[in-house]
């Protein structure tokens, strides 16, 4: 039955039992009339008037649930579908809104699979011409800086050997750069060692303290989760050396019975209601390639908590 016919109903069902109490009660109504007979009306009025806004909200209470589901629904952040009650028309519009939804998640994840997987293959590209075209050229005019200061006069020896130096500097910031553009020790160590080795590169440059755990073996991840958790740390990690203002930082991964959990904590300012920015998006479109899920909250005892959940399939299931 559709929602108008349903409608219809109602108000008929109401209005059919006011005139037949009507015909068939004692009430009568006199001209003039009367202060008793205009309260029995009033009186039958409210109950028609309540009666009409009660079935239409039982009716119509399935829309409502729609109504705050469409205002809640963000395709970052998967959650529950509303269910499908109420019938004819109603439960078909739940329905069809549920199947969008289905087609929309599906439609962003395929699309930012692609978009990631661009901007991957980008950044191996940039790290290799860094490592083989800038890398190389400042290390030959390193070799060039050496043989000059040896040959050098002692007036002139200093001032090379401080340019020498500055070179290497430069040379040790590309290689560092181009290490977290292709995250080799990812591919040739692992994810437990590629996490350690994280967190002492931003102890090093930065003026963050970075500690590492791990928690047990990990069991075994695709490379695609590897991958998503390895930037979720490398990103989040960014974000306390950069926004927090924290001394400590502590990155922590564990297994559980069907999941790995991987957690950032700091001691910096704390997100103070401020709106996502593009990085936290990206790792949430991330957390979703692998159906991981991501928080990103208030540590109980001030800072940030970043928690990462990736699903393990369990064992012996073919994986």
């Amino acid at each position: 039955m559709s929602l108008f016919w349903r409608i219809f109903l109602l108000n008929a069902t109401v209005l059919l039992a006011a005139v037949a109490l009507l015909l068939l009660g004692p009430v009568t109504v006199s001209t003039p009339v009367v202060l008793t007979e205009t309260l029995i009306l009033a009186a039958g009025l409210v109950v028609m008037l309540t009666a009409n806004a009660a079935l239409l909200r039982v009716g119509l209470a399935p829309l409502q649930r729609l109504t705050r589901a469409m205002t809640t629904t963000d395709l970052l952040r998967p959650g529950d579908r509303p269910v499908a009650s109420g019938q004819g028309d109603v439960a078909a519009l739940i329905e069809t809104y549920n199947a969008m939804l289905d087609r929309l998640e599906a439609e962003r994840a395929a699309s930012a699979a692609r978009a990631l997987s661009a901007q991957e293959a980008e950044r191996r590209r940039i790290a290799q011409e860094l490592h083989d075209e800038v890398g190389q050229t400042l290390t030959a005019v390193l070799l060039e800086l050496k043989s000059a200061a040896d040959q050098a006069p002692d007036a002139l020896r200093d001032e090379l050997i401080r340019t020498q130096e500055t070179t290497r500097t430069g040379l040790d910031e590309v290689r560092r750069i181009a290490r977290r553009l292709r995250p080799g020790v990812l591919e040739e160590l692992g994810l437990v060692s590629a996490l350690r080795s994280l967190a002492n590169e931003y102890t090093d440059w930065a003026d963050t303290k970075v500690t590492s755990t791990v928690a047990a073996p990990l069991p075994a991840l695709d490379r695609a989760a590897e991958l998503v958790v390895y930037r979720v740390a490398q990103e989040g990690l960014t974000n306390v050396v950069r926004h927090s203002g924290a001394a400590h930082a502590a990155l922590d991964i564990r297994a559980t019975d069907d999941r790995v959990v991987l957690r950032i904590r700091d001691d910096g300012c704390g997100t103070g209601g401020a709106p996502e920015g593009a990085g936290l998006r990206g790792m949430r479109e991330r957390a979703l390639l692998v159906g991981a899920g991501l928080t990103v909250r208030d540590g109980p005892s001030g800072g940030t908590e970043v928690r990462l959940d990736v699903p393990v399939a369990p064992a012996g299931s073919g994986r």
